[in-house]
Order: structure tokens, then sequence, then C-alpha cells
């Protein structure tokens, strides 16, 4: 049988019809739930892979911590410099700046076991390979669980040590081949590798020298001169 009725006066005039079977409720919109769903579940991963929760890397900048170290040269005067340790990519890059405050570049790449010279107002770099007291001098900046911000190392308690670099000019160094790291220092600059020597000899002139210091209170002058082709 079927029965009719008209809604209220302060509703919709529309007429509703039933054969007297069982009320059928409106359908549900499963394709908005759904999709609701979805979005909602894509905001809960990314919210847990930010906040470390699914074991994802964290962000690049929490593996960098910027180290001061002081330490007068020969003369008395303070050395000033700056370490900016990377441990996710094992990288540690001196910024040092000498008494008439110019900075230098030193980047230690340990991973390649490299190390990347680049003097103040020079339109160059210099490579040479780390050695066995290279990594000595700079694994603690990158093993240090103290997270100490600042070394002040005193006089007579620092080692000095004098190093002489050979440049080889003719070696000249496609940038485009070496790591980002580099590329990114030696941009637009000329790249050269050097050797490790006992020193100039006379007839050679020293034509610059970089001092770094390491919190193991050793100070290390790297001295370059140019050898013959």
């Amino acid at each position: 049988m079927l029965r009719c009725w008209k809604r209220s006066e302060n509703s919709l005039e529309d007429v509703h019809c039933t054969d007297g079977g069982p009320a059928v409720s409106p359908q549900f919109p499963h394709k908005a739930f759904w999709v609701s769903l979805s979005a909602a579940l894509l905001l809960v991963v990314l919210a847990l892979g930010f906040t470390g929760h699914l074991g994802l890397p964290l962000p690049h900048a929490q593996s960098l911590q910027t180290i001061r170290i002081t330490a007068p040269d020969q003369t008395g005067a303070l050395i000033n410099q700056s370490a900016l340790v990377d441990t996710q990519n094992n990288l540690v890059t001196f910024s040092v700046t000498s008494p008439a405050n110019h900075t230098s570049t030193v980047l230690f790449d340990i991973k390649h076991g490299l190390i990347c010279y680049k003097p103040v107002d020079q339109e160059s770099c210099f490579l040479r390979k780390m050695e066995k007291s290279d990594y000595e001098n700079v694994q603690p900046l990158l093993q240090d669980t103290t997270h100490k911000s600042h070394f002040q190392l005193t006089g007579n308690k620092t080692q000095r040590q004098t190093e002489f670099l050979g440049v080889m000019g003719a070696s000249q160094v496609d940038v485009s081949t070496l790591e980002e790291s580099l590329q990114a220092l030696c941009q637009d600059s000329s790249v050269h590798w050097t050797r490790r020597a006992d020193g100039p000899g006379k007839q050679r002139l020293i034509y610059f020298c970089i001092d770094i210091c390491f919190p193991s209170n050793i100070c290390v002058s790297v001295c370059f001169y140019y050898l013959p082709e």
C-alpha cells in the first residue's frame, strides 16, 4: 500500500511516498570518505617522517656544528678561526683569519682523503692527499661528544709544526671531476695538486703560508711555493 505525506510549512514543499516496506537510508558517499582518509594518513606519515619516528634521515642542519679555536701565533698575535663540522658528510671546513684580518679556507674531506686550501685573495685552490697525521688532527672534531663550541689554546702548551707544499703548476685539475663540496669551494678558480717537500730550497721563494690550529694543541703552518714545470 502506498502512503504519502507532506512536510510541515517550514520545510520544503515536496512529497515523500513509501509503499510500506522498511525505510532505506541514503547511501554514504564512499568516494569522499576514502579520499579524506587517504589525505589524513598521508599527513600522519609526513609528520612522523619529519620527527624521525620512521627512522628517516634527520635534516642536514642538525649534523652541523661550528667550533671556534683561538691561539697565539709565534709573535703572540691571536689567530682566530672557526671549524664547521659536518658529521653527516665527514667534512671539516676551517676558516682561518690572520692578524691582518684576511680569511683563508681549508677543507678536510675525510671520506675521500683530500685537503683543499683556498687562500685569501687568490683565484686558486690547492689539493693534497691526507696523511695519517691529518686524520689524527681532525677526527676528534668529528667524534666529539661534549659539543664544546670554543677552544682556547695557550702558547706554552701548543706544539708548532711547519709543512712545505710544492705547487705543481702544470697539474691543473678539472673542477667538474671533484666532489660537490670541493666544487663549491673552488668555483671559478684554478685547482692544482701539491706535494709535500722538505723545503723550497734557497732558489725558491715561499709565496704564502696558512696557519691552522687544532683542539689537540697543535698548530701547523702550511707554506706554499711553486715547483719548476
